[in-house]
């Protein structure tokens, strides 16, 4: 992984919003995952460079609604290898069928410390101080 002021976290995770240090570039939006790994698709199609993979993590895209991506913050130069990633992502998605339950508070909170966990293991930083800063627990 490149240093922190080359690459983008894409992220629908409030917790990644609220817990990565500022001196991270963090393009937060409330959206769906679908619509995360749609962003990433335009960026990767623009020349970013895909440094996480989408579909990181053993979550199944139909069970958690957040996820967050790491690209490279400036256009590089569009990779084949990594526009078919993230196209390839964007179907295998689509191929879950989507859970219908209720996500209780405690689950929302749950698939966040998940993602922003992977997060963290992607991109060097402590989980645990990332969490212990926070404004409210």
């Amino acid at each position: 992984m490149e240093s922190k002021r080359t690459f983008l976290i894409v992220t629908n995770n409030p917790l990644v919003a609220e817990c990565v240090p500022a001196d991270y570039a963090v393009d937060f939006e409330n959206i769906t995952y679908r619509e995360i790994l749609v962003k990433v698709r335009d960026l990767v199609y623009a020349g970013h460079r895909l440094y996480t993979h989408p579909l990181s993590g053993s979550v199944k895209p139909n069970e958690t609604p957040y996820k967050s991506v790491v690209v490279s913050r400036l256009p590089k130069g569009m990779e084949p290898e990594e526009a078919a990633i993230i196209s390839n992502s964007i179907e295998t998605f689509d191929k879950f069928t989507p859970r219908k339950r209720e996500l209780t508070q405690q689950m929302f909170k749950d698939f966040q410390l998940i993602d922003y966990t992977l997060l963290c293991g992607a991109v060097g930083l402590d989980a645990a101080a990332g969490l212990s800063n926070r404004k409210s627990h």
